[in-house]
């Protein structure tokens, strides 16, 4: 008698076959000791595989549990679409039929998509080359593509899959996409409101109907994520102003029947406007309710504003938190006097018990390593948890510039009330930047200039970066190395090498050239959490070519230079690439300590923005520089302020403006741009989105007022000789960096003044 399992196929039927071992006697096998087990039909699995998974051994006593038990861990696998068992005497046969497996992925029909984006979200659902097939896989497989085209409001595609078998069990798939066309938002509409005009709120909103710029922003792509986002913005706005009740009541979605067009329709409840009577604490406060009432933003007698009744329970959280209370509860609860449209709000507090940090965990540092994270924290383990030093210590991680994310989650420990474990989850960014710039002039013609910079190289949170200029006139190699924990205290060291040449313009003719090659050391040392000041010393060997027209002031200039820097920055900005508010002040002071040149030079720079609505914000620049020459010498003409250009005053040729110097031997009186060693730049720029791009921050518009000019040793600061020009630019945060387009119009000039109307850079602001 040799009995067997019936063939069984797919995962869910391996219950079955174990239910009809258990229960048809007819079938049942008296227990017997395993003298030999025998695999086949194996083709790519590997014999240990099906080995290790059997709950039972050569020498073990075999009965119809363990068979069952068997057959439900192999299935288990998802390695084979058969398994059964057949027992020849003391020996058990375990026959197999494998799951077929993907050879190859392929799409047809598709454009919106790149084929390897799409081969990564079949491999997140579990479909890949070389992983076992079966067929809910390739629906599931299906449905997934689908999903991703209607992330990108394409609700017209279509897909078709096609398996082909190959040889060795193997299968072909292959996805037929037909995309249709995607479907855009012609119509949002708001319904319920009084207190404001429905464009007005449809203003806030990130979709939209769509304009001339929405190949650019797609906000006429529906998008549940967005919409949610918008709804959002929406109830912030009135429960800002008062609106205490407001509600979004129901949110329809239609589409049409050719699936190309869709309509948004919202329908609101503003409720009543309610005024802020009284704020009063209840609860335990430590002692300290002096302390926690001055935290208070909410103002009495104005409007009810839920960002205010936000922003003071975070407040009160955070300061229970500087004392170690990191459980500390904090409810802000209403008492509504609907009679009058009046509110109040008694804050409840309960610290409940003071905890320590007993372990800060690290996730997402694929490159980076953890003591480059770690180092950054003032949080200490084993230390009482205080939420000013984690918020301080997450801002400065965020501020290393390497991760996209930063997030801080606290944790109690299992089996204590008094320990808590910091997870710090950080996501990586590409920390490498590619900068490029191009200039065009009548004199300079078409410039280049690019930099390559690492600013985490091998995870190590140390600087690597080189600039080139390849301007036929002005070509620098600069190789620079920071160290930003040179010393455990934060002091950071840059070393720089670098090579320059200047040529003259072929407007101005002459083949004469300046060579400066030098190498420097800089240390930055951090005073506080947002100063720091930097101090360095450079050494470098000028020397000055002869040739036709050279300027009779560079004559002397070659030489020896050592200067020594010393400077301070302080930078608040609410973001480097994309500023809308916040404050940068940057001083610097250079001093020739030995060689034959002894000077000081110091320039200031002061960038102030000024966020007028969330659309619109206004920006000013200013910068003075200042030179004198020491011991009785002159300022030395090498190290003159330039002016006019990009950084400067638009509309003018760059370094175009200032003193000039007679050309080395001319008859004609002819003179060159020489620069000064003083310099005054004075930039307001009002920025606002471009048109049609909505609320798209990396896509915006400015106008201009640019004044300025630089001035001689000898000449006094005459401000009715300041250069001036207006116009208008285009910002965009391009994929290799900030790009700026300007033009603009000079209106004060002088006679002999170089006009540039059109500038660009890459890299750049203001």
């Amino acid at each position: 008698m040799k009995p067997s399992i019936s063939r069984l196929r797919g995962l869910k039927l391996s219950a079955v076959a174990s239910a009809l071992l258990l229960a048809l006697p007819a079938w049942a096998v008296d227990p017997f000791t395993l003298k030999d087990i025998r695999v086949e039909g194996l083709q790519r699995v590997e014999p240990g595989t099906v080995f290790a998974s059997l709950p039972f051994r050569i020498g073990d006593q075999y009965n119809d549990d363990k068979g069952s038990s068997a057959i439900r861990t192999l299935f288990g696998l998802g390695l084979f679409s058969d398994v059964r068992l057949q027992i020849n005497g003391d020996v058990l046969v375990v026959i197999v039929e494998e799951r077929p497996t993907v050879a190859d992925v392929s799409f047809s029909g598709i454009k919106e998509f790149d084929a390897e984006v799409l081969k990564k979200a079949l491999r997140d659902v579990g479909l890949a080359e070389g992983r076992p097939f079966d067929k809910a896989l390739a629906d599931r497989a299906e449905q997934e593509l689908k999903r991703q085209y209607l992330n990108r409001s394409m609700y017209a595609a279509q897909v078709v899959t096609t398996v082909t078998p190959g040889e060795r069990n193997r299968v072909n798939l292959n996805f037929s996409v037909v995309e249709g066309d995607v479907a855009k938002i012609k119509e949002i509409r708001i319904v319920g409101n009084k207190a404001f005009s429905e464009s007005t709120l449809r203003d806030l909103f990130d979709l939209d109907t769509g304009g001339w710029m929405s190949w650019y922003t797609k906000a006429d792509r529906y998008s549940r994520t967005k919409l949610n986002a918008d709804l959002e913005t929406l109830r912030s706005y009135y429960l800002s102003r008062g609106y205490l009740e407001f509600k979004v009541d129901s949110t329809q979605v239609a589409i049409s029947p050719d699936k190309r067009d869709m309509s948004v329709t919202i329908n609101i409840s503003e409720g009543n406007r309610f005024v802020l009577s009284s704020v009063s604490l209840e609860g335990e406060y430590l002692g300290k309710e002096q302390e926690f009432k001055s935290l208070i933003t909410m103002k009495v007698g104005e409007a009810y504003n839920a960002e205010e009744v936000n922003r003071t329970v975070k407040a009160f959280t955070d300061y229970f938190g500087a004392f170690g209370y990191a459980f500390a509860q904090v409810d802000a609860a209403p008492v509504i006097d609907r009679a009058n449209n009046r509110v109040s709000f008694v804050l409840k507090a309960q610290p409940s018990r003071r905890a320590y940090v007993r372990r800060i965990n690290i996730e997402g540092n694929n490159r980076t390593r953890d003591e480059i994270i770690r180092r950054e924290f003032r949080q200490l383990e084993s230390a009482w948890y205080d939420s000013d030093r984690i918020r301080l210590s997450r801002d400065r991680v965020d501020r290393l510039g390497f991760f996209t994310e930063v997030g801080i989650e606290t944790e109690p420990v299992p089996g204590t009330n008094d320990q808590v474990d910091l997870t710090v989850t950080v996501a990586e960014k590409p920390t490498g930047n590619l900068s490029v710039g191009a200039g065009y002039s009548q004199a300079d013609k078409l410039s280049f200039l690019a930099s390559i910079k690492q600013d985490n190289v091998f995870g190590s949170g140390n600087y690597l970066g080189l600039d080139l200029n390849t301007s036929k006139y002005n070509r620098q190699f600069v190789l620079s190395t920071t160290n930003p924990y040179f010393t455990k205290d934060g002091i950071s060291r840059t070393f720089d090498v670098y090579y320059k040449t200047t040529r003259p313009y072929d407007a101005q003719g002459g083949d004469y050239e300046i060579a400066t090659p030098g190498v420097g050391i800089r240390f930055g040392v951090p005073f506080t959490e947002t100063d720091t000041v930097f101090f360095g010393l450079g050494a470098e060997r000028v020397k000055v070519k002869d040739g036709t027209k050279l300027p009779e002031a560079y004559r002397d200039q070659g030489g020896t230079y050592l200067p020594a820097t010393i400077g301070w920055t302080r930078d608040d900005r609410d973001s480097a690439l994309v500023p809308t508010a916040g404050r940068m002040q940057r001083f610097n002071t250079e001093i020739g300590v030995g060689g034959n040149r002894q000077y000081a030079k110091l320039t200031y720079q002061f960038q102030q923005y000024l966020p007028i609505t969330r659309q619109y914000t206004f920006a000013f620049n200013s910068e003075i520089g200042v030179g004198k020459g020491l011991g009785g010498k002159p300022f030395p003409v090498l190290r003159n302020f330039y002016g006019g250009g990009l950084g400067s005053v638009r509309g003018f040729e760059q370094g175009t403006l200032g003193p000039t110097s007679p050309v080395t031997g001319s008859t004609t009186g002819e003179t060159v741009n020489i620069g000064g060693n003083r310099n005054i730049v004075l930039n307001a720029e009002f920025i606002a989105p471009f048109p049609g791009a909505g609320n798209d921050r990396t896509l915006r518009w400015f106008a201009f007022v640019d004044a300025g000019n630089t001035y001689g040793e000898n000449e006094s600061v005459d401000f009715s000789k300041m250069r001036s020009s207006v116009g208008i630019g285009l910002s965009w945060i391009s994929p290799v960096g900030p790009l700026r387009f300007a033009i603009a119009n000079p209106v004060r000039k002088f006679a002999g003044d170089r006009i540039q109307k059109f500038q660009f850079q890459i890299g750049t602001s203001f």
